[in-house]
């Protein structure tokens, strides 16, 4: 069964629980979008209703992701964007209920709080992807971003290759888990936080300078949260370095930690707060080789459009 008759079946829903649209225009050409593929979308987002930085107040946000939970015509669950915002909700959300809904919850960044707590509180599987502002609302939107979504999630499994300078060999295999460095490392001692044990980390942030990232990295070390089988960087970029750095960048950086923590670490993976991005299946069974020229992540287990709508 193709893409596009899968995607005939499907209800998008759009919701906002970190901040709001600043564009407009952006529900409009998202949901233009969403529609050439095929899918029908309904919008929790009220764009009258923003509060402050936020895409409704915290109660508003609250009822979004539950109300589009509980929606029987809904399939996917994408978020408007990231910002700020789901850290404020996770202690009201019914993480167990969004849980058992079924709904294929999209985003990331801010988005990866409520990975971690769907993967934390009953293991469900959702997806760090592309969100509404600005991957679907782009005026020319990255053809890979969109064409990727689409085919992790009407598929029983998902490929991806990469390249990385200085990339160990491996082959292993794990839950894959991770999202935005940040966030995980906000994470850290909630019940929020999953405690995944030899899977496969990935991790990604904007605007982070290379020793906030070495140090985020060290906490969750410390923290005895990188008993892994590997980890896998995707974009890291947008931070300065200056003069007192002296030397110390990114590669520097990745040279220290490769040898304090014991873990491969492999760059490359398509993904993070850039234009184009992969769809990573959060909570999968995944297998990562790599020969030291190229890498291959391959993903497996986790619901699909197909299911959902089909049956099959």
């Amino acid at each position: 069964m193709g893409a596009e008759q899968i995607l005939s079946g499907v209800t998008a829903a759009i919701v906002a629980p970190g901040g709001y649209a600043a564009d407009a225009h952006a529900i409009e050409r998202a949901t233009a979008r969403l529609e050439a593929f095929g899918c029908r979308v309904r919008n929790f987002y009220n764009p009258s209703a923003v509060f402050q930085r936020f895409g409704g107040s915290d109660a508003a946000r609250l009822a979004q992701l539950h109300e589009a939970a509980a929606a029987p015509d809904v399939q996917v669950v994408i978020a408007l964007r990231g910002g700020y915002g789901m850290s404020r909700l996770l202690p009201e959300l019914d993480l167990a209920a969004l849980g058992a809904s079924g709904k294929l919850f999209v985003g990331h960044s801010d988005i990866t709080a409520l990975h971690m707590g769907l993967l934390a509180h009953g293991g469900a599987i959702s997806f760090a992807g592309p969100m509404i502002c600005d991957d679907f609302s782009r005026v020319e939107a990255s053809e890979f971003t969109l064409q990727n979504f689409w085919q992790c999630l009407t598929s029983a499994t998902h490929a991806l290759t990469f390249e990385g300078e200085g990339n160990p060999a491996v082959d292993v295999s794990g839950t894959l888990w991770g999202g935005n460095l940040t966030m995980l490392a906000h994470l850290v001692g909630t019940p929020y936080m999953p405690r995944v044990e030899d899977g496969i980390l990935f991790i990604e942030d904007v605007n982070e300078h290379p020793y906030r990232v070495e140090r985020m990295l060290l906490q969750l070390f410390h923290a005895g949260l990188l008993n892994q089988q590997a980890i896998v960087l995707g974009d890291f970029s947008n931070y300065r370095l200056t003069e007192y750095d002296n030397g110390y960048d990114f590669a520097a950086m990745l040279g220290y930690l490769r040898e304090r923590l014991g873990v491969p670490i492999l760059t490359g993976l398509p993904f993070g707060h850039t234009r184009h991005k992969a769809t990573l299946a959060v909570g999968s069974r995944a297998r990562l080789t790599s020969d030291g020229a190229s890498a291959s992540l391959v993903m497996s287990g986790y619901p699909s459009l197909a299911n959902l709508t089909h049956g099959d």
